[in-house]
């Protein structure tokens, strides 16, 4: 028996904007419901099963921060943030919030596609329990604290591995420095970012290929760090959300 088509709730005002994000979804086996404003978007969210919300901020009834807030006081599903906005404060914020990710205006439905499925086995995972992350040729048992590259395993320091720990739980999503910075050296140390410069690239010269280039821990400038996934989460439809009739800029 084959598994149910996961469902996502789109919530935009621009009718042409959520056409778009429908037929892209649809193309590749997502259930869509829409919702043009923040009170239908709660609506839906309470009444039917959603696995996932994709959330405009600018939203005619409220802003989508708010929407993502509430949402995530009584839900764990997972929230993509679909914004104009691409200040890193504005991204913190989003984050801090309970917003699992974002995605800059405009952009490709690829992208887009890679971000939810990236979500959704995060989500799967917790559900689930299972223990076992694998991000290209490195794997991080959360089990057995084991961690290996390429099938040899490493050594890594308390510190070292509490921060991997931290990221691998949300894998492919970017955890921000204040939160990385709380869960590993508590909340004293929320300022300290100089200690997770030090520690990242300690990390770093155990876990990747190629320490000066980057490929598994990687940065998003300002905001924090993520445990990437495979390039072939965005190998599907490359439409551009710009390509939407009527879309605005």
């Amino acid at each position: 028996m084959s598994e149910p088509a996961p469902i996502v709730l789109v919530v935009d005002d621009e009718i042409q904007i959520r056409r778009f994000l429908r037929t892209g979804f649809e193309l590749n086996g997502f259930v869509v419901h829409e919702a043009g404003t923040g009170a239908e978007a709660l609506r839906s969210a309470t009444l039917r099963p959603i696995d996932l919300a994709i959330i405009d901020l600018g939203l005619p009834d409220m802003d989508g921060s708010i929407l993502v807030e509430q949402i995530r006081s009584w839900s764990s599903m997972p929230l993509i943030v679909l914004s104009v906005r691409s200040s890193e404060a504005e991204k913190v914020r989003l984050l801090e919030l309970g917003a699992d990710d974002y995605v800059v205006k405009p952009f490709g439905m690829a992208e887009l596609l890679a971000r939810v499925r990236v979500a959704l086995r995060r989500q799967m995972r917790a559900v689930t329990g299972e223990s076992i992350v694998k991000i290209g040729p490195l794997t991080i048992d959360l089990a057995t604290r084991a961690v290996s590259l390429n099938e040899t395993r490493l050594t890594l320091t308390p510190k070292e591995y509490r921060l991997l720990q931290v990221l691998a739980q949300q894998a492919g999503n970017v955890v921000t420095h204040q939160h990385l910075l709380r869960e590993v050296w508590g909340s004293t140390h929320v300022q300290d970012t100089h200690y997770l410069r030090i520690f990242v690239r300690k990390l770093r010269q155990k876990i990747e290929i190629n320490p000066n280039s980057p490929r598994i821990l990687v940065t998003e400038l300002g905001v924090g760090y993520r445990l990437a996934q495979s390039a072939a989460d965005g190998e599907n439809n490359a439409l551009s959300v710009a390509e939407a009739p009527g879309a605005k800029p």
